[in-house]
């Protein structure tokens, strides 16, 4: 699932963001580091996870996404991509992310390891980082993706109050097909 984040005409705060951690309620969200890819790797080596997101492939290939957790400490101090590891006592249960950032837009995407569906920590870690976009990046409109089938990432979007735009044809790569696509926006953070 991906999430875009376009800035309005408000100021972008450009300033530095250190690296740091979020916690929520149940959650730890920390930056990602390159130890992170072996369980990136037994989480996506889950189909029903997998077919969920559009630029993974599967079955998943170790090396690819070892390459991918490689770049993420410049990505942030580039300011280009921030990415966290979402934790559930003292384990990653998946990854929420805002990357492909440039001055006036981002991507916004998350995947939690099955075993953690069905209990809120999807929307407690989009929620999260929805609050670090809007409040420390400094960006102001998110349109949002899920594939059409993917009921649990609409319920998602919608609770993070977004609303429906339409429905698109776009490449699934893990499925290597053409799927529908929502997609939605949201211009305010709801705390």
């Amino acid at each position: 699932m991906r999430l875009t984040f376009l800035v309005g005409s408000g100021p972008m705060n450009m300033s530095f963001i250190p690296p740091r951690s979020i916690n929520t309620a149940r959650l730890l969200l920390r930056p990602t580091r390159g130890s992170d890819a072996d369980r990136a790797f037994e989480i996506q080596a889950d189909w029903e996870v997998t077919r969920m997101l559009s630029m993974a492939s599967f079955p998943p290939d170790r090396q690819e996404i070892g390459r991918w957790f490689t770049h993420y400490e410049q990505e942030w101090l580039a300011g280009e991509a921030y990415r966290f590891a979402v934790e559930l006592e003292d384990r990653m249960i998946g990854l929420v992310d805002i990357d492909d950032i440039t001055a006036r837009e981002g991507s916004l995407g998350y995947w939690l390891d099955r075993a953690a569906w069905g209990r809120g920590y999807g929307f407690e870690a989009a929620h999260a980082v929805t609050r670090f976009a809007f409040q420390d990046i400094g960006l102001s409109r998110i349109t949002a993706g899920h594939a059409d089938d993917n009921l649990a990432s609409g319920r998602i979007l919608t609770k993070l109050g977004c609303t429906l735009l339409d429905t698109v044809q776009g490449f699934s790569r893990s499925r290597g097909e053409n799927i529908a696509r929502r997609r939605y926006e949201l211009t305010s953070f709801v705390a």
